[in-house]
């Protein structure tokens, strides 16, 4: 397990000067928050959310050292490894814990109901049983969702958009997780009209991925999905270099694949929802409750395109997605 001190080391320093809270704000006592993620210490965007929390947190008066002690368990997408993190978090009687999706609250849940939970980036929290409605959860749990599954037929959509000759593509997704499920049916659901036929892998591991889209790639006009979740960011630089070894335009669910050499990405600001938060962890240091939070569904979808990617796969893009695009890498 990465240790607090550890953790704070590679963050680089993240700390600096930010505005102190109003005399009386809340108690000096030090309050207790814990972190459960299935994103690596070492993974570049899992330390941009941390630093994006800790910023959100700084702002509303938290620091760490004065009032505030943040305690991080983080699982590199094994299971075990996150519900060994979990019963470790709740030993330390956090006041509340921040988990990263189905992986993070899951085994939460099943130790705990009353410890306060905030989540972030999970899709379907009332499908997963983890709060009763999104405007009254009524639980220990509130959060920030990811997005609707019914969003996943975009990344099709966009896909096809980008590549016309397109009549097949493959989806990474992880099987064994309900948003993988969900997010596959909701692709089927506009495949036919798209006239595309989709090709599901697991993601258990680099073998699989590596054996079914060299598979899938010896047949003409394919292309290739990433569905969200933790598995697809770790193997994030496996996936994107088998797409461009086997020139498959790609759409992904994070801008972080783009940024790595992929194609196309769309979906949420993961690192904003960190950031969001922060101010939920704030209302429950405060006295307020999970249950009387409602959760927050995203408000702004990016899509973001790799230009040179483009170029090296022949594919022209559209002026039109051009024109819609919030960043264009050259």
């Amino acid at each position: 397990m990465i240790r607090r001190r550890e953790f704070i080391t590679l963050l680089g320093g993240a700390a600096a000067v930010w505005p102190q809270p109003a005399r009386g704000q809340q108690s000096e006592r030090v309050r207790r928050v814990g972190v459960l993620s299935p994103v690596a210490a070492d993974n570049p965007l899992g330390k941009a959310r941390i630093t994006a929390l800790l910023q959100g947190l700084q702002q509303l008066g938290w620091a760490e050292g004065r009032n505030l002690q943040i305690d991080y368990r983080l699982g590199a997408g094994d299971a075990d490894r996150m519900r060994r993190g979990a019963a470790e978090l709740l030993a330390l009687a956090p006041d509340v814990i921040l988990a990263n999706g189905t992986s993070g609250v899951a085994p939460l849940l099943e130790a705990t109901r009353t410890v306060p939970i905030v989540f972030v980036q999970v899709s379907d929290p009332v499908g997963a049983g983890y709060v009763a409605s999104l405007a009254q959860p009524g639980g220990n749990v509130t959060g920030f969702a990811l997005y609707e599954y019914g969003m996943s037929g975009k990344w099709l959509e966009l896909l096809k958009e980008i590549a016309p000759r397109l009549t097949r593509a493959v989806v990474l997704r992880d099987a064994t997780q309900p948003t993988g499920i969900a997010q596959l049916a909701a692709m089927h659901s506009v495949a036919p009209s798209l006239g595309v036929e989709l090709t599901p892998v697991g993601l258990r591991d680099a073998d699989e991925i590596e054996r079914s889209v060299a598979a899938f790639a010896r047949t003409a006009n394919g292309g290739l999905i990433v569905a969200s979740g933790a598995r697809p960011i770790l193997h994030r630089d496996l996936i994107v270099a088998l797409a461009a070894r086997h020139r498959l335009p790609g759409v992904y669910p994070e801008r972080i694949f783009v940024t790595s050499g992929g194609l196309v990405s769309y979906g949420t600001d993961t690192t904003d929802l960190y950031r969001r938060a922060a101010s939920y962890i704030d209302r429950i240091l405060k006295g307020e409750k999970p249950a009387d939070l409602p959760v927050q569904q995203p408000t702004k979808f990016d899509v973001v395109i790799n230009l040179k990617t483009a170029k090296a796969l022949g594919l022209e893009v559209p002026a039109t997605l051009l024109a819609r695009a919030d960043e264009v890498i050259e």
